[in-house]
């Protein structure tokens, strides 16, 4: 498979994301990858992961966990909330910056996508309402469990996770943060009109639905600073067993709380062909990072004319980033694309991490 995007290509012009200004408009979508090492702390070789795509214009992490608690979709997932967690984010930090890219942590609570066997604890959840997925766990493969339904006094602890684990990111030098408000995990939770049946502040209306993913914004943006956060809404998607039969009413109220905090941007995975996505980019004035999602083939010439046309300031891509540390280069020169190994998407080791071969690789391999 080969693209080709002209050097004057809209994607590859610099863009202005909060405080800084990303070199170009192709970003890596964040995307788990389970090698972290059993206690949550990132694996030794993501540094090199992540450095050897750091001409993306920026880098948004796979999701990391804002406590122990947090935790339990997937194996080995990271964290961020540990003094060695930091430590081996800062590790990270230093080799993406030095290879002179941009890099967002995205903070995650998964809800009621997490597992006991994975997590220790059972999972929590807006309301006592399971997903009707499984999950792999360190006995095989099991169904999700029906989540205890939190209550109204702790939230504001969760809030706090989200604040303090921001605050850990930036000490660690990394750029900025993405909350993950989307998915099927605890925000999109809280938003949605199916899964939340709360009769609380933090449910009924729309306004009431997206409190908690309008709170935890607000709390790190006030810590580390508006122009540092990001956030993730993914309306309408269905992963995680997720439904909403309003796709607009939750995001409308969340978008209209948070413009006033002029944050760095809004990520939205949504298929841009859809009606919801016009009526979401009409509420929002910043700045709009589209992914199309893991189930569409990314299409470049679609992302290209939305970002001439001024529609996304910007286009997140997974698996072609994933499969090509160089991407940037491949689509200049319209050369073939690495296929993504799906098989190696959540195996621990090198094989499919790191071992990507570039170009310059390649040509290596061809005349020895």
């Amino acid at each position: 498979m080969t693209y080709a995007l002209p050097a004057d290509a809209a994607l590859l012009q610099p863009v202005r994301i909060g405080y800084a200004d990303m070199r170009n408009r192709l970003f890596m979508a964040p995307l788990t990858r389970s090698r972290a090492q059993a206690d949550g702390t990132p694996s030794d070789l993501a540094a090199q992961y992540y450095s050897q795509r750091a001409a993306a214009g920026l880098i948004i992490s796979e999701a990391t966990a804002v406590s122990a608690a947090a935790n339990g979709a997937y194996l080995n997932t990271p964290g961020i909330y540990t003094e060695r967690h930091e430590s081996k984010w800062a590790e990270i930090a230093d080799e993406v910056h030095e290879a002179g890219g941009h890099m967002f942590v995205q903070l995650w609570h998964v809800g009621r996508m997490g597992h006991p066997d994975i997590s220790g604890v059972d999972p929590v959840a807006p309301s006592a309402i399971a997903a009707d997925v499984t999950t792999h766990t360190p006995t095989g493969k099991q169904p999700l469990p029906v989540p205890r339904a939190l209550r109204t006094d702790e939230i504001a602890p969760i809030v706090e996770d989200f604040r303090v684990a921001a605050r850990r990111a930036v000490d660690a030098g990394m750029d900025g943060v993405e909350i993950h408000g989307a998915n099927g995990y605890l925000l999109h939770e809280f938003l949605s009109d199916v899964t939340n049946r709360r009769t609380d502040r933090y449910g009924g209306s729309a306004e009431n639905r997206a409190r908690l993913a309008a709170e935890i914004v607000e709390a790190v943006a006030a810590e580390i600073g508006a122009d540092r956060v990001g956030l993730r809404i993914s309306p309408g998607n269905g992963a995680g067993d997720m439904r909403e039969v309003d796709e607009v009413a939750a995001y409308e109220a969340l978008l209209t709380r948070l413009a006033p905090l002029d944050i760095a941007y809004l990520h939205v995975l949504i298929d841009p062909d859809v009606p919801a996505f016009g009526a979401l980019r009409g509420l929002w004035s910043g700045p709009l990072v589209l992914n199309t999602g893991r189930e569409v083939d990314t299409r470049f010439c679609q992302l290209e004319e939305l970002a001439e046309w001024g529609v996304i300031s910007a286009a997140a891509v997974g698996r072609a980033f994933l499969a090509n540390p160089d991407l940037i280069d491949r689509l200049v020169l319209g050369a073939e694309l690495n296929e993504p190994d799906v098989a190696t998407f959540y195996a621990p080791g090198p094989g499919g991490y790191v071992d990507y071969p570039t170009l310059a690789e390649n040509a290596r391999i061809e005349t020895a």
